[in-house]
């Protein structure tokens, strides 16, 4: 039996929750409020709590996000998501947030509207700009450089399995089996000592850059479920003694149609682990570096939505879906009734994702204004990863144009 990206996709999305809730209970608890939120909000609103996913799909629903050091890190994770049919969609740039923080991302994630309908497994994936200077300088980005080119994330073994999975359209089930145990585990937290001083050294600038070049590994950040009703699970989440980020990222809650995307996360948790000291002996502390996020999806936004809610706010938009749809500021298609159905939103927003990272982190990024940025774009993007990079508006609109 053959098992194809679909598959090896919702089967990678499980194996990482488990490994997830493993590492970091409170996790669990996410889920299981979760879980429960929907299904009340389901039994309360029927049909109508489907309109952006069906509960199947909002139940298996989850987005992760992982952080490498360098271009040749970005290309290699590709080609483990390549295998589970996820390509890179979008290009973000949080150095430009309002906390900035030295990296770039974009999402990978199924593209197609039946890929996301069965699993819509995505991973957003930042990776550190080392050699910018308002964040890093030169010594420091030379340290890295050699630090970051000494380390294996992903073992051979696993990307050449990636490769034939993604050549061949899937692989046979022992090699599924390997494939998943392999790229299970390049995710999982390592038992390596830190080098503690090194470490010191980076959080000094970033804790973001302390996570992803402090270490020699890679791992989860933070995965996240997907809830019908964000502003119940916080009450829950805080009722049950679950310390949580002080506000939910994104639009605001009103009484107009749900759009794009609203976050918030329990704070992270201190863990222990294992620190080099400058002696060379070993000891013991914690890292707060992880968590859990949970997120809620509304429809998409045209470029003239996007800019009305980057310019105004949400209090700018109309109070019904039919004018939304009318004056073109969200993507919808006929609902086969005389309706509209609203096409949901799959990406992210850079504001949000920068909130999020900058309301569990220890200490704020150093960063001199003085000094000149590294270029990186959407060009850029493209050429590390060695693939195409897609642009959220163009799949949007191929989605409503395909029911045209």
């Amino acid at each position: 039996m053959r098992v194809g990206p679909t598959e090896l996709r919702a089967r990678f999305a499980r194996s990482l929750s488990d490994l997830y809730g493993t590492e970091v209970p409170a996790y669990t608890t996410l889920v299981e409020v979760s879980e429960e939120v929907n299904a009340e909000v389901l039994e309360r609103l029927g049909e109508e709590a489907e309109r952006l996913g069906t509960i199947d799909r909002v139940t298996a629903e989850r987005h992760g996000a992982i952080r490498v050091g360098t271009a040749e890190e970005l290309a290699q994770v590709a080609r483990v998501f390549g295998a589970c049919g996820m390509h890179p969609v979008g290009f973000y740039d949080l150095r430009e947030a309002t906390v900035p923080i030295p990296v770039v991302s974009t999402a990978f994630r199924p593209t197609e509207v039946d890929e996301l309908a069965a699993n819509p497994f995505r991973v957003f994936t930042s990776v550190l700009v080392a050699d910018d200077r308002r964040f890093f300088d030169e010594s420091l980005t030379a340290e890295l450089g050699e630090r970051l080119a000494a380390r294996e994330l992903f073992a051979p073994e696993l990307l050449a399995l990636a490769d034939r999975a993604e050549a061949e359209g899937g692989l046979a089930e022992d090699d599924a089996d390997r494939f998943l145990e392999l790229a299970t585990a390049a995710f999982a937290l390592s038992p390596e000592p830190i080098d503690r001083a090194w470490y010191d050294r980076l959080e000094e600038v970033s804790s973001v850059a302390a996570d992803i070049g402090g270490v020699t590994s890679t791992h989860i950040n933070h995965l996240t479920p997907r809830v019908l009703d964000i502003d119940e699970l916080y009450a829950r989440m805080t009722d049950r003694g679950i310390t949580m980020i002080d506000a939910i990222q994104g639009p605001p809650r009103t009484d107009r149609p749900d759009v794009l995307l609203r976050q918030t996360s329990f704070r992270a948790l201190a863990e222990p682990r294992t620190f080099r000291e400058p002696d060379g002996t070993l000891g013991e502390g914690a890292l707060r570096v992880r968590f859990g996020e949970v997120e809620a999806r509304g429809v998409a936004l045209t470029p003239a939505g996007r800019a009305l809610y980057d310019d105004h706010g949400i209090e700018a938009f109309p109070a019904t879906e039919a004018e939304l749809h009318e004056a073109d500021l969200a993507y919808y298609v006929p609902d086969g009734a005389g309706g509209l159905r609203p096409i949901v939103y799959e990406d992210f927003l850079p504001r949000s994702a920068a909130g999020i990272f900058a309301s569990n982190l220890d200490r704020e990024t150093a960063a001199d204004a003085g000094q000149a940025a590294a270029t990186r774009d959407a060009h850029w993007m493209r050429e590390a990863l060695g693939r195409p990079l897609a642009d959220p508006y163009d799949l949007y609109e191929e989605q409503r144009a395909s029911h045209r």
